[in-house]
């Protein structure tokens, strides 16, 4: 995992997990440990289970079909995923996946290029841009869930090639005063980002500048 992407996960249990829910369940996608694991950052007292396509180094339980979930609904209070959903051909199926097992007031953190190469695993078909997220939660609510972009942003790069884009949902939007603190309220390394309801857009960067 690059460094920006393991700092912004970093930022995702300061202000979400930490001193808020350090005992409920938290489920990562795309699990198998790349070099930095997101597992280390969660706390001991936490269910943690890791998913993948294939066994290896930070998988617990190896998906028979990578758009189904081997879990009840309402069971997550957490779900992750960093650096996966660019390899994933429907990612869409994953999130209502993602949708299905999340509890009301459960969180999806979702980290996933803006930019970078092309990187095969075994497939490389996606970039994300700052609308995506906002596509992603009008997807969720066609099919039923009432769900929301809590905060979303395009962190800058910094040592290497990849600029991130980082985007926070929530299962059921009603439970969204349950989460305080915004990411981009102490981190300023971002462009293009925006807090629920959305009404402007914060440090705007547009094609050109």
């Amino acid at each position: 995992m690059h460094t920006t992407a393991a700092q912004n996960a970093q930022r995702f249990f300061e202000n979400y997990v930490y001193n808020i829910n350090e005992t409920g369940t938290m489920l990562e996608i795309g699990s198998m440990n790349g070099g930095f694991n997101i597992r280390t950052l969660a706390p001991k007292t936490m269910n943690y289970i890791g998913v993948d396509l294939e066994k290896g180094d930070g998988v617990d339980i190896v998906l028979n079909d990578q758009y189904v979930l081997p879990f009840d609904d309402n069971s997550m209070d957490y779900v992750i995923s960093s650096s996966c959903f660019e390899h994933s051909e429907f990612f869409w199926l994953n999130y209502l996946e993602i949708m299905r097992v999340l509890k009301p007031t459960g969180l999806f953190y979702l980290n996933v290029p803006s930019c970078g190469d092309f990187h095969r695993f075994p497939v490389d078909c996606w970039r994300f841009f700052p609308d995506s997220g906002n596509a992603m939660s009008n997807w969720g609510k066609r099919n039923g869930y009432n769900c929301a972009v809590v905060e979303n942003y395009t962190s800058d790069k910094e040592t290497d090639i990849w600029a991130d884009y980082v985007v926070i949902f929530i299962k059921e939007v009603s439970e969204i005063s349950k989460y305080n603190n915004r990411i981009v309220n102490s981190f300023h390394n971002y462009t293009n980002g925006s807090i629920f309801p959305h009404n402007e857009i914060l440090n705007l960067k547009k094609w050109g500048d």
